[in-house]
């Protein structure tokens, strides 16, 4: 059975691709070892990792690329001196760990707090771009129902005024219907008038 997929990664798979990467160039080991390594977690080709991680994910994590070199750098400059330290433990005590496991205890803790810092500052830059991209889609609405609003207010003047000029007709031609009514009154009268003299 083939070991390739075609489907698309998901953020857990690229976050895993990510993790991996950045250990391995911390620990000193080469990417082609970390993609041989994702891709049978994965059930991916290291090819495929590899792409992915050029095409796309170094792009996410180029901050924890320069601090997992930093940190090689570190660590490659002061092995001797570290023989036994305190690191704590998942539940937060702090027990002694053997020289031998020092480096990928320090290792592993560094490489978390780098990958919660670099994903807080992920989260922070989307919520960012998130909440830019509302905004302006907001600013360009709210300018489409203030020319809107400006439209209408002139439509309404126009509307208002209109209606006061048929008012001011209506009234005429209702006074001069009653001017018209009152001269037939007043000339049926002369003539019942006339007619009984």
């Amino acid at each position: 059975m083939s070991s390739t997929r075609q489907d698309a990664w998901s953020q857990d798979e690229d976050l895993l691709l990510a993790e991996v990467v950045l250990r391995h160039i911390r620990e000193g080991g080469t990417q082609l070892l970390a993609f041989e390594e994702v891709g049978k977690r994965l059930s991916r080709t290291a090819a495929a990792c590899g792409f992915r991680w050029n095409s796309y994910v170094r792009k996410q994590y180029k901050s924890g690329i320069e601090l997992a070199k930093r940190q090689r750098k570190e660590l490659k400059k002061y092995p001797q001196e570290i023989t036994q330290a305190d690191v704590p433990d998942i539940a937060g005590t702090i027990s002694p760990v053997p020289a031998e496991n020092i480096s990928t205890a320090q290792s592993d803790l560094l490489d978390f707090e780098a990958l919660v810092q670099h994903l807080k500052t992920l989260y922070e830059k989307a919520e960012m771009t998130n909440n830019q991209e509302e905004v302006e889609s907001y600013k360009v609405r709210i300018q489409e129902l203030e020319n809107q609003t400006h439209s209408l207010a002139a439509e309404n003047e126009k509307l208002t005024e209109e209606l006061s000029n048929i008012e001011k007709d209506h009234n005429a031609l209702i006074e001069i219907m009653e001017r018209a009514r009152q001269m037939v009154v007043t000339k049926e009268d002369g003539r019942q008038k006339n007619v009984k003299v």
